[in-house]
């Protein structure tokens, strides 16, 4: 399998009232197409601000991220936003879905904010909403919508750029036990089916476990 993202020496710093916070201290990684990737930890080990930064929804303090070879913080910020829309799907914990939009809408703006026609975007999620068992639930709001038909609307809105890597923040965290593992079950039905490589946040090491690999995280570090 070829590299897919290769990270050198990332450190990330904040400012706070205390003085200067190292949260990240000299990642180096590396991880391959059709990988699924598990990544736990403690709370403020870094886990997050490690994907943000992976994701180029951060700028690391140092270091490097290269995407397929291609330095992503070498971009300029029009590029590096066209670069996270057609190369990366979000999941995050909260969904973020936003709220005044149904299910469709919310899965097809991905497509539109790239340029796709509305009825290329709308004929996409609609197939990928179909696939994933919310065909029933399309003209939904979030709002009425379960956790767990929430968060399958994330994945397909995820996968509407057929970007090859998706980058799960605790993507289980906020759903119950049978919820979080149907949703693990997709993402390895994913992976299987379609070599999507899954970067996956989570405090549920025995979900992390079933991962090709599994890094820990400590103080700023994998351990």
């Amino acid at each position: 399998m070829s590299k897919l993202i290769e990270a050198t020496g990332l450190s990330k710093s904040f400012r706070t009232e205390a003085g200067e916070l190292q949260v990240l201290k000299g990642i180096d990684l590396d991880f391959r197409e059709g990988e699924m990737i598990g990544i736990t930890g403690a709370s403020g080990a870094g886990k997050s601000t490690l994907m943000h930064i992976l994701g180029a929804l951060d700028r690391p303090s140092s270091g490097k991220v290269l995407f397929r070879g291609t330095d992503v913080f070498s971009m300029d910020d029009t590029a590096r936003a066209r670069f996270r829309n057609q190369s990366i799907g979000f999941v995050f914990q909260f969904h973020h879905l936003l709220p005044e939009f149904n299910a469709l809408e919310n899965v097809m703006l991905p497509g539109l904010i790239s340029g796709k026609s509305y009825e290329s975007a709308e004929e996409k999620a609609r197939g990928l909403l179909g696939d994933l068992g919310l065909s029933a639930r399309l003209i939904h709001r979030p709002g009425e919508l379960s956790g767990g038909e929430q968060q399958r609307v994330a994945v397909a809105r995820a996968l509407m750029q057929d970007s090859g890597l998706v980058l799960a923040d605790e993507p289980t965290g906020n759903l119950d036990t049978a919820t979080g593992n149907s949703l693990f079950e997709l993402f390895l039905s994913l992976n299987s089916a379609k070599g999507i490589t899954f970067v996956i946040v989570t405090h549920n090491t025995s979900l992390a476990d079933r991962c090709h690999r599994v890094l820990h995280m400590a103080d700023g570090r994998f351990i």
